[in-house]
C-alpha cells in the first residue's frame, strides 16, 4: 500500500481587504511565536466567504477555509475550480511560499513547484546558471545536477539560449526551462500551477507526458492545477474541486469533472455586467442567450436556432471597432469564433459613437450535447476595450431525429466537436 506523502489538515488562509497593516511590533512578535508553536493567530478576525462576485461586508476574507486532503506516493492530484476559487493560494501554501493562517501541512521529501512564469529564476543569470541555482535550492549536489543538466536543456528546447540571461527569454521559453528544471531534478513532490497554458501545444504535450512518467514510471507525486479538463482527465487519478475557498468535492476524476461542470450551468441565459476594462471608452452592459422564440434560455436542442444578444454602452468614439464572440466546450477547446472584421460587409461602422446591440444568430448548428461557455471581447483596432471570458454558459440537449439523421447522442461522434449537415453523392 502506497504511503501518504502529503497531508493537509484544516488549512485556512485569511487576507485583509483594502490597505494592509500588521498592527504593532508586539502583535507581529506574538503571531510569530504562535506560528512557531503551531497555534492559531491570536489576532485572527472574523472574515467573509471568498465570493469575488459579492460585495465586501467584512475587512477580512477567507481565501481558503478548512481544506483537508491527503496525497499518496505516486498519485497525481488535480485541483480545479473557477478563477478566484483558491487554487493558487493552496499551491503556494503547499509549496511553503506562504504559510496558512490556521492548519498544518505535513510532507515527506523535497517539493519542486512551478507556480508562476519565471518563479525561482534570477533574471540576470543565464539559463544554465539558473539550473544550478534551482538544484542547490532543492538541496542537490553539483554532481547530481551535472548528471541531469543535458537532459534538462534538451527537454526545454532552449539549447541556443541556455547561456543567455533569462531576462531576455520570452514567457514561453521561461516556462519551458522552469518546467524542465522542476521535473528533472527529482523532487518527491512536483507542484504545477496552470502556467503550462503559456507554452505551445507541442510543449504542453511533452509536459503532460513527463508528468505521467514522473508519477507512473518513477513513483513520485504530482499536484496539478489546470482549467484544461482534457489534461486533468488524462493525467489525474483523483481531483479536488474548490469553490469560494472551500472543498466542493473530492473524488474520482470523471465524477469531479462532472460536478465542476454542473456549477457552470447558469439558471438563466441573462447576464447584467457591472463594469469593464476601459469604461472610459466602452463597456458591455447586458448579454442574453435567446431561443427561436426570442425568449431567454439556458438550454437548447442540438440543431435549434440560438441568438446571442449583446448590449454595449459606448462612451467615446471607436475608430476601428471589432467585436468577437467565442464558444468553447468544457475542455476549454475553442469551438466557434465570430469576429465582426471577418465579414466583407463590415457589420460595425468605423468611427462608432452610439450605444449598440449586436445580434448573432445560428442556423441549425449541430453541437454535441454538453455545456458550452461564451466569451466576448471588443477592440478598437488592437486596443482591448472590454473582455468577458467564460462568463455565461448554456447546455445543448440531444437533438430530434429528422429524415436523414439519428439523434445526436445515438450517432458516433468520432471525437469531433461540431456536426454539420452535408450533401453526399457517390458515383461508380
Amino acid at each position: 500500500m502506497a504511503k501518504v506523502i502529503l497531508k493537509a489538515e484544516s488549512i485556512s488562509k485569511q487576507y485583509r481587504l483594502g490597505l494592509v497593516g500588521t498592527g504593532t511590533v508586539k502583535h507581529d512578535f506574538n503571531r510569530f511565536i504562535a506560528r512557531i508553536l503551531g497555534k492559531e493567530d491570536p489576532y485572527l478576525k472574523v472574515g467573509a466567504e471568498n465570493d469575488r462576485s459579492a460585495k465586501a461586508t467584512e475587512n477580512y476574507v477567507w481565501a481558503l477555509r478548512d481544506i483537508n486532503f491527503e496525497v499518496k506516493e505516486g498519485e497525481v492530484l488535480g485541483i480545479i475550480g473557477k478563477n478566484g476559487a483558491g487554487k493558487s493560494t493552496l499551491l503556494k501554501i503547499l509549496s511553503r511560499v506562504t504559510s496558512p493562517t490556521t492548519g498544518v501541512i505535513k510532507t515527506k521529501g523535497r517539493i519542486a513547484s512551478l507556480l508562476e512564469v519565471g518563479t525561482g529564476f534570477h533574471p540576470e543569470l543565464t539559463g544554465r546558471e539558473n539550473i544550478y541555482l534551482n538544484g542547490a535550492i532543492l538541496g542537490m549536489t553539483k554532481t547530481e545536477i551535472q548528471r541531469k543538466e543535458e537532459e534538462i536543456i534538451d527537454f526545454s528546447g532552449c539549447t541556443m539560449y541556455i547561456d543567455t540571461p533569462v531576462k531576455r527569454y520570452s514567457s514561453g521559453m521561461r516556462v519551458r526551462l522552469a518546467f524542465a528544471v522542476a521535473a528533472h531534478l527529482e523532487p518527491d513532490i512536483l507542484v504545477v500551477d496552470e502556467v503550462l497554458a503559456v507554452g505551445d501545444a507541442e510543449f504542453q504535450k511533452k509536459a503532460i507526458g513527463k508528468m505521467q512518467d514522473i508519477s507512473k514510471g518513477e513513483g513520485r507525486t504530482v499536484l496539478f492545477v489546470s482549467h484544461d479538463m482534457t489534461a486533468i482527465k488524462s493525467l489525474c487519478t483523483r481531483v479536488v474541486v474548490l469553490q469560494n475557498g472551500k472543498t466542493f468535492f473530492e473524488g474520482e476524476t470523471d465524477e469531479a469533472i462532472d460536478k465542476y461542470l454542473e456549477k457552470y450551468k447558469t439558471s438563466s441565459g441573462l447576464i447584467n455586467f457591472k463594469g469593464g476594462k476601459n469604461v472610459f471608452k466602452l463597456k458591455f452592459s447586458r448579454f442574453e442567450v435567446l431561443n427561436k422564440n426570442k425568449e431567454i434560455s439556458s438550454s437548447f436542442q442540438s440543431g435549434e436556432k440560438i441568438t446571442f444578444k449583446t448590449t454595449i454602452k459606448v462612451n467615446h468614439k471607436i475608430r476601428n471597432p471589432i467585436f468577437s464572440l467565442r464558444l468553447s466546450d468544457s475542455n476549454n477547446t475553442s469551438i466557434i469564433c465570430w469576429r465582426s472584421n471577418d465579414f466583407i460587409e463590415q457589420p460595425l461602422p468605423k468611427g462608432l459613437e452610439d450605444d449598440l446591440i449586436i445580434y448573432i444568430s445560428t442556423n441549425k448548428l449541430f453541437l454535441l450535447d454538453t455545456i458550452y461557455k461564451v466569451s466576448i471581447s471588443f477592440l478598437d483596432g488592437k486596443e482591448l476595450l472590454d473582455y468577458k471570458r467564460d462568463f455565461i454558459s448554456f447546455e445543448i440537449l440531444p437533438g430530434k431525429p429528422n429524415e436523414r439523421f439519428h439523434p445526436i447522442t445515438k450517432r458516433k461522434t468520432y471525437n469531433s466537436i461540431v456536426f454539420a449537415e452535408a450533401k453526399w453523392q457517390v458515383e461508380q
